[in-house]
């Protein structure tokens, strides 16, 4: 036998020594399929004491683990590597889901507190019934700026960020479907337009917007924001109120030509090990006085009806986050555009991206 051959052989005892030992600890620990809930989710985006008291009431294990795009959680979900029991994706890709049987159908038996979710936000067109899905948070992308370092200006239209007084102002998430649909909108096209014509218009149009933006940036823009770094951002709701409440001098509005109304729901992969403790955790997190908890930690806008009650007048009573129904019926949600249709998107707003170079 070689010295090499032997070397592998031995490396593989080790691994599988290894590999029991830590199979037998957890067993041990009762870290199980049944007894420990692997959640995938937006960063940030959960009060950790509810995980912790989850814990407490459940005796289950919670392993939490985060990502940065609807693509990056579908992608890793379809290979499999880790079974989650619960996901948080955006109303278009739990559509993509659904339609690409990726996603386990919900017991609602096992989900008394269902009943809290208000009426507006179920039954969607990216899953009718909610045979799949239950919303968590939702809110609207718009305009987050500083008047007092735009000289008093106003904003209130997608236009005004073609001003060039706004030169090397504008903060912008790195997004393809929020940039594009803003230029679509400053157009009068719909957030979900295909029409290759309209959005090689929309991608020129942004392009003239190009002396006016300072960078395009992810969830630092938080900070960039708050420390007046730039006077203006395109921010989903949930990010301005988190700035907003650092920096009084900042508003926030959604452009009067419409934007985007988004929705983040629960689902339960079809991966997942533990379908009854997925159905334990969502029915939680629907308890009224858990999701006040929840929304006063997160920022973003909650669905539950019955949580408003716990939650600070001043928060529910703006319509900066909880917006009227006249302006809700301006507001589109992300339709699935299909794989040839969002790549389009993503190749525009690449060569936005270069072109600011």
């Amino acid at each position: 036998m070689s010295r090499i051959f032997r070397f592998f052989i031995a490396i593989a005892l080790v691994s599988g020594v290894l590999l029991y030992a830590i199979s037998s600890l957890n067993s041990e620990q009762g870290y199980s399929g049944e007894n420990t809930l692997t959640i995938y989710n937006w960063g940030d985006y959960i009060d950790a004491d509810l995980i912790n008291r989850f814990e407490k009431e459940t005796g289950m294990k919670v392993i939490y683990e985060t990502f940065d795009s609807n693509e990056a959680m579908m992608t890793k979900i379809k290979q499999g590597g880790t079974h989650y029991d619960i996901a948080i994706p955006s109303e278009y890709m739990i559509d993509k889901m659904r339609k690409e049987k990726l996603l386990v159908q919900l017991d609602h038996s096992k989900l008394p507190n269902l009943k809290y979710i208000d009426k507006r936000f179920m039954d969607l067109p990216f899953d009718p019934k909610n045979h799949f899905s239950v919303p968590y948070f939702w809110g609207t992308v718009g305009i987050t700026y500083n008047p007092k370092m735009l000289n008093g200006k106003e904003i209130d239209s997608w236009s005004d960020l073609w001003d060039p007084e706004l030169k090397n102002q504008i903060l912008l998430v790195d997004g393809a479907r929020e940039v594009i649909g803003m230029g679509l909108n400053s157009l009068g096209y719909s957030l979900n337009d295909t029409d290759k014509g309209h959005l090689l218009e929309a991608k020129n149009k942004l392009d003239s917007l190009t002396p006016n933006v300072k960078a395009i940036v992810g969830d630092e823009i938080r900070l960039l924001l708050e420390n007046q770094e730039a006077a203006v951002g395109l921010v989903w709701s949930g990010v301005a109120s988190e700035i907003m409440a650092e920096n009084e001098d900042l508003e926030y509005v959604v452009p009067k030509e419409g934007s985007n109304l988004w929705f983040d729901n629960m689902v339960i992969p079809k991966t997942a090990k533990n379908v009854d403790g997925a159905h334990q955790f969502i029915n939680y997190m629907l308890d009224p006085k858990i999701a006040a908890q929840n929304t006063e930690y997160v920022s973003y806008s909650t669905p539950n009806k019955a949580a408003l009650q716990y939650l600070p007048k001043e928060m529910v009573e703006d319509e900066r986050f909880y917006p009227s129904s006249e302006l809700t019926e301006k507001l589109e949600v992300y339709e699935n555009l299909g794989k040839e249709n969002l790549a389009y998107y993503n190749e525009l707003f690449l060569q936005f991206k270069m072109h600011r170079k």
